[in-house]
């Protein structure tokens, strides 16, 4: 295996030449590579407006692409899996993924304005294919065994603290008990399904009501299947939980597998609350601009709008 030497237009332009010969003459450049972690010295471009190039320029990076290429090839081969990325050359010498790019909007663009339950019955057909044993099985035969997805870490002690900073003070308590009530709901690991990873709506590109790819797949691991849905809930999906219960309709309806919402709000509830301390202390903006106390109001909401009491109901998830 092999990666560029350096994130440059030269570098890139030289791989592409051997890679995919086809997009030879159609200008290159790629963003100024900034210092930090090796893992994330990676990067995509679109080339000549219809396709796009992942790179990587470090060994850390260049393997979890490496990973991704192998995903893709085993999960577009008969029976292939809806939604996928249409893959115009790839290859590990060096490393260099070419996709055909798809016109179209993130799903925080169009949720607004989409049917969420048109929207929510795609989303459940791509997650019962890729939560599919079989899914699972050809991924690993193509890239070997998979270690598990970077699960966010438990969040009653570890967190609690530092975030009590962000939030109102009467909203301390609340988050207190709901991080305790998450980590005593994920205390006992649930089945074990191939997982996208990292499905939030920037990784989703629909027309209008029609999802046309989901793409990003170096995140693939293995986790339960309602680690796949943290993200639904928003935000960027707002307050609402309809799409969220669109998905886990339709998904039960395919699979004849229910998932359980409170699995599915103790994930997001890590996720939300992780990206909100982490964020907070670099001084870096939330995804949607606003506040942390603004976030943990929403979160109450969903809790409200599921039929969720994470400070008094003692039912554990799965449960009726």
């Amino acid at each position: 295996m092999r990666w560029l030497a350096e994130c440059s237009a030269e570098a890139l332009g030289e791989a592409l030449r051997a890679v995919a010969p086809e997009l030879n003459g159609y200008r290159v450049t790629v963003p100024v590579a900034a210092p930090g972690d090796p893992l994330w010295h990676k990067s995509s471009v679109i080339v000549g407006d219809r396709y796009a190039v992942k790179f990587a320029w470090s060994r850390p990076a260049a393997l979890r692409l490496a990973r991704e290429i192998g995903v893709l090839a085993a999960l577009s081969r008969a029976p292939a899996l809806p939604f996928l990325p249409d893959v115009v050359a790839s290859s590990t010498d060096p490393v260099l993924l070419v996709t055909r790019l798809v016109p179209g909007a993130s799903l925080f663009q169009v949720v607004d304005a989409m049917d969420r339950d048109c929207a929510g019955r795609q989303l459940a057909r791509f997650l019962a294919a890729l939560h599919h044993p079989s899914a699972g099985e050809r991924a690993q035969a193509a890239v070997g065994e998979f270690t598990g997805a970077q699960l966010p870490p438990p969040i009653a002690m570890a967190l609690c603290e530092p975030l009590a900073r962000w939030v109102r003070p009467e909203q301390r308590r609340t988050v207190v008990r709901w991080c305790e009530w998450a980590d005593a709901a994920l205390a006992s690991p649930g089945p074990t399904v191939l997982v996208h990873g990292d499905l939030h709506g920037d990784n989703q590109v629909w027309d209008h009501d029609e999802l046309r790819l989901v793409v990003d797949f170096e995140t693939v691991g293995t986790a339960e299947p309602e680690y796949d849905l943290r993200a639904l809930p928003g935000p960027g999906t707002g307050p609402g939980v309809e799409l969220l219960t669109a998905v886990m309709r339709h998904y039960a309806q395919i699979t004849g597998r229910r998932l359980s919402p409170e699995r599915v709000m103790a994930w997001h509830l890590r996720n939300a609350l992780n990206d909100v301390l982490w964020r907070s202390e670099a001084g870096i903006a939330l995804p949607d601009h606003r506040t942390p106390p603004q976030w943990v109001d929403d979160l109450a909401l969903r809790f409200d709008a599921l039929g969720i009491d994470p400070v008094a109901s003692p039912r554990q998830p799965g449960q009726a």
